[in-house]
Parts: structure tokens; sequence; C-alpha cells
């Protein structure tokens, strides 16, 4: 299983965070399946790559230290796809989602701090 994650911290209020997140989200090319104040569940349109290589993304918004003036989130991204490859699928996407996060004119980036790992 492959799996990586990112923490953001970005200049945005909590409130106007989730609704941008989910656009963003879209943008990337994945379907959101369910979402709350605090937490988001995106993955791939099926169809579009095998089964095993379907990548979920996971956002957490941490609700209890966010400001009006700052909001700290993880994102996780997994599959169920063996990491054989440094540059694999999952890891692929990972780097799509960080690099919208990271570029999005909505809000400016105060920290990101990126922990990727793989398991076999």
């Amino acid at each position: 299983m492959a799996r990586y994650t990112c923490c953001f911290v970005v200049s945005v209020s909590v409130k106007d965070l989730q609704a941008l997140l989910v656009e963003l989200l879209q943008n990337c090319n994945l379907i959101v399946q369910y979402y709350t104040w605090d937490y988001i569940l995106a993955s791939e349109i099926p169809g579009t790559v095998p089964f095993s290589k379907m990548v979920k993304v996971e956002v957490f918004i941490e609700i209890s230290t966010a400001t009006d003036a700052e909001t700290r989130m993880s994102i996780v991204v997994k599959n169920e796809e063996l990491p054989l490859q440094l540059n694999n699928h999952c890891r692929q996407v990972f780097e799509t989602v960080k690099q919208a996060i990271e570029n999005c004119r909505y809000w400016h980036l105060i920290e990101s701090l990126a922990d990727s790992y793989e398991r076999l």
C-alpha cells in the first residue's frame, strides 16, 4: 500500500476552507464522496485507472486550533498499489494535490510539511 501525507498551515478562515478544498479537489479530477466541517474524502473517477491504483484522498481540518487568520490541515493520499517504483501513480496524484494546495490563489501558504512512506 502506498501512502503519502502532508500538513499545511494556510491563511484562510476555517469557515471558508472546506468549500475551497472541495473545489480544489474537483479541479484535480477527484470526486468528493463525503465531507463534513473537519473532514473530506475524495477519490479518483472509477474506470480511469485499474482498481488497485485508484487513489483516495483524505483531508483533515483542525477545527480546534483554527483562527480567522490561519487554519491547519493534513492530507493523506493512499491506494492499494504496491509502490514498486518511486514515481508511482499514488505519488503522482499526491504531488498534484500538494501542488494545487501550495499554489492556490485563495490563501497564502504559511507552512508545508510533507512526509511520505510506502509500505510493502
